[in-house]
């Protein structure tokens, strides 16, 4: 089967399989995983990424908001979700109803649940979050008390999980970290106190997985780890993680200018001399960047291409004059790897100023994403929603 468009993203499942077998060595079997997998498994497809961390060994998937838990839930995923966002009063009933734990930050939130909880006849099931450094949802320490106390009030309000999100894990002064542990660890007292026994005590995303064992508890939530980004901007990538994912799209139209020559709308880039152009089949409606750091650089024949004049919305330009050969049909990579070179997602973010984590989540819905097996798995590869061959046709690869 071709693809629809002559571009599209692969995504090597198996990459995801060994990044969670790594995280698994690394916390050891008294500690589980939530796979977070919320923002489309961070570009790279939620139910797809969801099954192998599943069958991979993770108890929990993590997501933000309701249509990314029911997603899930229609393609037949019983797992465990935890929605790590708000869940407005008007969602309660179709959180119970699929039986998705909420975030429970305010005690007037936990009504609508109980309400729904006592409709259906099954218990409403939360984790409660508590802000320890972050300021974002979850009551300060003082005020923990009070969410407890209203949810061993609601008996149909099931509290499973307490946790925290850390503000600099990633960071090399490890201070404030040290601090939101201290607090948390206060705040898990308290819970206990007050009469509740959370399941699951869980702190840790990627980079506190990594530089902070203690933080650890019985569960931690891999995001940037699980994909085979480097969680620790400061440091040297955990060895044995791998990127999951790569960006290509096909070269559609090579051809000399004269020196003088605009690129593009604006007429902001000139040749300087004559200058060989290939047009590319990606712009910013596929991710690439326009403003206000452009998109840098793309692969082709294994040379790095500089992209020049203002990306388009479908398509983007790189000069080729000083690459041999280029031609209509040929690869060009926005991310992975090509001959003996790659541009990482890292390098990317460093170069637009921004995060890995906003470059993948970036990437449009509209390219086609297509999916390597796991090495259990070889026998076929999917494409959403159907499937398709491992390699597009007509393309010319190194």
């Amino acid at each position: 089967m071709l693809l629809a468009r002559p571009a599209w993203i692969t995504v090597d499942l198996g990459s995801i399989q060994q990044n969670l077998e790594l995280i698994r060595q690394r916390i050891g079997a008294a500690t589980s995983v939530l796979a977070v997998v919320k923002a489309h498994a961070y570009g790279h497809g939620a139910v797809p990424v969801a099954k192998v961390a599943l069958a991979s060994g993770a108890r929990i998937l993590g997501v933000t908001c309701l249509d990314e838990a029911i997603e899930l839930r229609n393609s037949g995923i019983t797992a465990d979700i935890l929605m790590l966002g708000y869940t407005p009063a008007w969602q309660a009933n179709t959180v119970v109803a699929h039986n998705i734990i909420a975030t429970a930050f305010d005690p007037e939130l936990l009504e609508p649940l109980h309400r729904a909880s006592v409709l259906m006849g099954r218990p409403a099931r939360v984790h409660i979050k508590v802000d320890t450094g972050m300021s974002r949802l979850g009551p300060l320490i003082d005020d923990i008390d009070q969410l407890c106390d209203r949810a061993r009030a609601l008996s149909s309000i099931s509290v499973e999980g307490l946790f925290t999100h850390f503000a600099t894990a990633d960071a090399v002064d490890s201070q404030h970290t040290r601090e939101q542990l201290g607090r948390f660890t206060r705040a898990i007292a308290i819970v206990r106190e007050r009469g509740l026994d959370p399941r699951w005590i869980h702190a840790a995303n990627s980079a506190a997985m990594f530089r902070h064992p203690e933080s650890h508890f019985n569960l931690v939530r891999p995001g940037a780890a699980l994909y085979g980004l480097n969680p620790c901007s400061e440091a040297m990538r955990p060895p044995g993680l791998v990127p999951a994912l790569s960006f290509q799209a096909l070269v559609a139209q090579v051809k000399l200018v004269p020196s003088g020559t605009s690129v593009s709308y604006g007429a902001t880039w000139i040749a300087a001399r004559p200058t060989k152009l290939a047009v590319l089949q990606a712009g910013y409606a596929d991710g690439i960047r326009r403003a206000p750091q452009p998109w840098p650089e793309v692969l082709i024949r294994g040379k790095r291409a500089k992209l020049v004049g203002v990306i388009c919305m479908d398509m983007s330009i790189a000069d080729v004059t000083d690459i041999p050969g280029v031609q209509e049909g040929d690869v060009a990579t926005f991310l992975g790897a090509q001959g003996d070179d790659r541009i990482s997602v890292e390098e990317v973010a460093g170069q637009l100023g921004t995060l890995g984590y906003e470059v993948l989540t970036s990437l449009a819905p509209r390219v086609p994403r297509v999916y390597v097996p796991t090495q259990g798995d070889r026998s076929s590869t999917h494409t959403v929603p159907g499937a398709a061959e491992p390699l597009v046709r007509g393309v010319r690869t190194l």
